[in-house]
């Protein structure tokens, strides 16, 4: 069974057997590059599934257009058809981000104490569009819609992380790097080296870097492309937190960014140097 279906559906009473098998086998398909493809043989074999049994799945894939196969006999290979392209578009087109977004969003509020927002790139910024909020006798001054910069909030440094060093330097020069604050990085070589860090930890922390006495941790959210589409932050107030706490704040900002990106359907593992700074 593919190591991406949940543990317990397994032990549902809903589990249906052949159908986790097409799914294994669709799985097993989609690990093959370009112009390869898989014997009936080297399937069942992958699968755990007898010939007899992968032949008819395959057949009855094939029918749906979810497979495809070319050669005759022996030679035969199968490999995804393009009936699952057209599923793929049609699931794409009925996901709303701030939808799936927004239930960690929520959960991170709730574990953390502290304001979380989602937000999508726009010409380098990042345009907040939801936001869970607390209630707080200091209130933070945190709105929808607000455009923030690459270079010095949580959100931003996020999505300019998971740009390709090339376009994040790009960014860099059309947005500038404005100082905000006493912390703010404003030379281009130390930033370019701060977003190589932040691709190891897999979160961005902005450490009283936009506002005096706040601080703000995001992490980059990716689609079926692996391709970056928003990031999900918490911001609050810094109040001499030690540096363990940032560390453990920044891993539950970063695991609630990889269940919104696998939700899209991203690959990403999520794996990287979690105790770095």
């Amino acid at each position: 069974m593919s190591n991406s279906v949940n543990e317990n559906v397994e032990e549902s009473k809903y589990w249906v057997k052949s159908v986790a098998r097409a799914a294994d086998i669709l799985e097993v398909l989609s690990t093959r590059g370009p112009g390869d493809g898989m014997s009936v043989t080297e399937v069942g074999q992958a699968c755990g599934i007898s010939k007899s049994a992968t032949f008819g799945l395959l057949q009855t894939l094939r029918g749906y257009g979810l497979v495809s196969d070319d050669g005759e006999g022996m030679n035969r290979r199968y490999r995804l058809g393009m009936g699952l392209a057209r599923l793929g578009d049609r699931a794409q087109s009925q996901v709303s981000l701030r939808d799936v977004a927004r239930p960690v969003l929520a959960e991170l509020t709730r574990e953390t104490g502290m304001a979380a927002r989602f937000a999508v790139p726009e010409g380098g910024l990042a345009v907040v569009v939801d936001q869970v909020g607390i209630e707080q006798r200091v209130r933070l001054d945190l709105r929808m819609g607000v455009r923030e910069l690459p270079h010095c909030t949580g959100l931003g440094k996020a999505i300019l992380s998971a740009l390709p060093e090339v376009e994040a330097r790009a960014v860099i020069e059309r947005s500038g790097l404005p100082r905000r604050t006493s912390h703010t990085i404003t030379d281009t070589a130390t930033l370019l080296a701060h977003l190589r860090d932040i691709r190891q930890t897999g979160y961005a922390l902005d450490d009283e870097e936009d506002a005096d006495g706040i601080f703000c941790i995001g992490s980059p959210v990716r689609d079926h492309r692996d391709l970056c589409v928003g990031a999900i932050s918490i911001t609050g107030l810094k109040l001499d937190l030690p540096g363990w706490r940032f560390q453990e704040l920044g891993r539950q900002v970063r695991a609630g960014a990889l269940r919104v990106s696998r939700e899209l359907g991203s690959t990403e593992s999520g794996e990287g140097e979690i105790d770095a700074g």
